[in-house]
């Protein structure tokens, strides 16, 4: 529907769109986290859902995961910042909300303190202390040699980690984001700690909400995917 989706780069993102409601201009975009894609169960659950609503949705793929072009090794934080806004160059006239998992909720609270564009915003299992996930979950693993959680098909780069050692925080970002924004976080996250939700909610605008899903880890597998629709479609319906 929107042709090709090229980023700052010249290079390809894979996406698939949901038709919702035809008269409808509300869009949702997805973004996925860190090894992931736009094929993720989560994503692609959520993406039916909004569809089913009337909200047409696009998930995507950021630039080198899954079938988008690119090299993983180049795929950042501020890269895909980058690639966002490319997502966003392609959907002029839409009312546009951002949902990001995990470090694609970091890519959108950036994204979203910069560009009016985004209307809304929604962070799942958000990443906020970008810093101290590089070394909580990588500070043992020498870049450009070795893997991120010993997967050979996700080589851990020095860029990688100097982009989330630069960045720090995105929590200083909140007070800038003045759009609707749901944050969504499970007590079982042995990824991205609760706090981080907690954390930027506290420095965030209203109109806000947080969802503390009990017992939900990081993905909001089994039980959980259900419940974290529920609480996105809860939230979109007064959205405008």
């Amino acid at each position: 529907m929107f042709g090709e989706i090229k980023n700052q780069s010249g290079e390809k993102l894979d996406y698939a769109f949901h038709q919702g409601n035809a008269a409808s201009n509300r869009i949702a975009v997805l973004g996925h986290g860190v090894t992931g894609n736009k094929d993720r169960p989560l994503v692609t659950a959520l993406a039916h859902a909004l569809a089913a609503e009337g909200i047409h949705a696009l998930r995507f793929s950021y630039a080198g995961n899954g079938d988008s072009e690119g090299r993983f090794e180049d795929a950042t934080i501020s890269k895909e910042v980058a690639d966002l806004g490319a997502v966003l160059d392609a959907l002029d006239g839409y009312a546009v909300c951002y949902a990001g998992h995990s470090m694609g909720a970091a890519v959108g609270v950036l994204r979203a303190s910069a560009d009016p564009r985004i209307r809304s915003l929604i962070s799942l299992a958000g990443m906020v202390d970008t810093k101290g996930f590089a070394q909580r979950e990588f500070g043992a693993v020498t870049p450009d040699a070795g893997y991120m959680w010993d997967d050979p098909a996700c080589p851990l780069s020095q860029a990688y980690m100097d982009d989330l050692t630069a960045i720090g925080t995105v929590a200083d970002r909140a007070a800038r984001i003045s759009v609707p924004w749901l944050l969504v976080h499970g007590t079982k996250d042995d990824v991205v700690p609760i706090e981080d939700s907690q954390a930027i909610f506290e420095k965030a605008n209203a109109p806000k909400e947080l969802v503390v899903l009990q017992g939900a880890d990081h993905v909001f597998g089994n039980d959980a995917t259900p419940a974290v629709i529920q609480a996105v479609l809860a939230w979109v319906k007064d959205i405008p």
